[in-house]
C-alpha cells in the first residue's frame, strides 16, 4: 500500500512538472509570436534579433552614417566658400588705398593699420606718420635687434650649434628639431628669413653674454641707438612685452639694413641648408622662404625688412625700400588687420610718396604699383 502511494505521488509530480513545462513553452511561444516575429529565442532563453531585422538595422545605420558624412562634407564646403569669400573681400579692401585730408588741407593716406611711418634715414625727416610714437607690441621685428646684438660678439659663423629642447619648446614657428646640429650662419638665416623662434633662442643661449645677459644687451643697444620707446623681454618676439614705436623701428631697420652681415640675409627670398649628420641622425635639407612678400614679388627694391605677428601686435612690417633714382626710405606698418594688409599698406604709402616726390624734394619717377 505504501509502495502504491509513493508511485502515485511520483506520477503526479511528473505530470505536474510536465504541465508546468508545457505552459512555460506555450507562454514563450505566444510571446514570441506576439512580438511581430522579429525576434527568436536564443539558446539561453533570451530574445535575440532575427537575422532579417539585424540586417535592416545595419542598413539603416549605414544610411544614417552616409547622410551624416554628406552633411559634414557640405558644411565643410560651405565653410571653405565662406572663407574664400571673406579672403576675397579682405584682399579687395587691402588693395584699395584710402585717403583723408589733413589739418593743412593735404590729401594723405588713411591707413587701416594702428600705426605707420615713412622715414628718410639720410635726413632724419618723417615724410608721413600715423601714431608713429605710440608704443605697441612689435612681435618678430624683435629679431632684427637679436641679430644686431649677436653679431657684436660673434667670431665664427661656421661654429656648430646643437639645438636644445628649451629652444624648440612651444616655439610656434620653427624649422629646427631638438638635437639638430646646425651652423651659426644657418641660425641667422632662419632668424631673419622665415622668422624662426627656436633660432632666436639658440643664438641668445650660445652668446657669450648668456641668455639673460643677451636680453639686457638688447635693451642697452636700444638705448645706445636712441630708441626711447623700445624695450625687449625675449629674443624672438613671442612675448607681447616686446614693445616699440613705428618711429623707433624705422630707425632700427635703417641701421640693420646697412650692416653687410644682416642686410644681405634680409634680402634673400629663399634659403636652403643641410643639418650636420650625427651618429644616430642623418642630415636633412631644410628650405625656407622669406616672410616679406614685397621682397618675393620683386616689384620694389627692398634693402631690408622684417615681418612680425602675434595676436597682441597684429600684422607688422618694417622695411627699407629704395625709390628708383631716389633715396632709401624706411616704411613701417604696425598693427595691420591682415597678413596681406601690411604689405599693401606699405605699397600704398610708397605710391603716394612717389607722386609727391617733387613737392618733398625727392626726385624720383613713380614707383611701380602693385601687381
Amino acid at each position: 500500500m505504501k509502495h502504491s502511494e509513493n508511485l502515485t505521488v511520483s506520477i503526479n509530480r511528473t505530470f505536474l512538472s510536465s504541465v508546468r513545462t508545457g505552459f512555460l513553452w506555450l507562454g514563450v511561444s505566444l510571446l514570441a509570436t506576439s512580438a511581430d516575429a522579429t525576434t527568436i529565442l536564443s539558446p539561453v532563453g533570451q530574445f535575440a534579433p532575427a537575422p532579417e531585422a539585424g540586417a535592416a538595422k545595419a542598413k539603416a545605420k549605414a544610411k544614417s552614417s552616409a547622410t551624416a558624412r554628406a552633411r559634414a562634407r557640405a558644411a565643410r564646403i560651405r565653410a571653405a566658400r565662406a572663407r574664400a569669400a571673406r579672403s576675397a573681400r579682405a584682399l579687395a579692401e587691402a588693395k584699395t588705398p584710402r585717403y583723408r585730408t589733413d589739418e593743412a588741407g593735404n590729401v594723405v593716406p588713411d591707413v587701416r593699420a594702428a600705426a605707420a611711418i615713412v622715414y628718410d634715414p639720410a635726413t632724419g625727416k618723417v615724410l608721413y606718420e600715423e601714431n608713429a610714437m605710440d608704443e605697441r607690441s612689435i612681435a618678430s621685428i624683435t629679431k632684427v635687434m637679436t641679430a644686431i646684438v649677436f653679431l657684436e660678439t660673434a667670431t665664427d659663423l661656421n661654429e656648430e650649434v646643437k639645438i636644445a629642447r628649451a629652444d624648440t619648446l612651444r616655439a610656434s614657428t620653427t624649422y629646427l628639431r631638438t638635437n639638430d646640429v646646425v651652423r651659426v650662419s644657418d641660425l641667422l638665416h632662419l632668424l631673419l628669413i622665415p622668422s624662426d623662434n627656436a633660432a632666436a633662442r639658440a643664438l641668445a643661449r650660445i652668446s657669450p653674454l648668456g641668455y639673460d645677459g643677451f636680453i639686457a644687451r638688447m635693451n642697452q643697444k636700444a638705448d645706445d641707438l636712441g630708441l626711447d620707446h623700445t624695450a625687449y623681454t625675449d629674443p624672438s618676439g613671442l612675448y607681447a612685452d616686446n614693445i616699440s614705436s613705428a618711429y623707433d623701428m624705422a630707425r632700427l631697420i635703417s641701421f640693420a639694413s646697412e650692416d653687410d652681415r644682416i642686410g644681405p640675409i634680409m634680402r634673400t627670398p629663399e634659403y636652403s641648408f643641410r643639418t650636420i649628420p650625427q651618429s644616430r641622425r642623418a642630415a636633412r635639407i631644410v628650405t625656407v622662404r622669406n616672410t616679406n612678400q614685397i621682397l618675393r614679388s620683386g616689384d620694389m627694391d627692398v634693402l631690408g625688412g622684417k615681418t612680425g605677428f602675434i595676436s597682441k601686435a597684429g600684422y607688422c612690417l618694417a622695411t627699407l625700400l629704395k625709390l628708383p633714382q631716389g633715396p632709401s626710405l624706411a616704411v613701417v606698418v604696425l598693427g595691420a588687420t591682415s597678413n596681406l594688409g601690411r604689405f599693401w599698406e606699405t605699397r600704398h604709402l610708397m605710391t603716394w610718396l612717389s607722386e609727391r616726390a617733387p613737392v618733398l624734394g625727392l626726385s624720383s619717377p613713380a614707383v611701380a604699383t602693385a601687381k
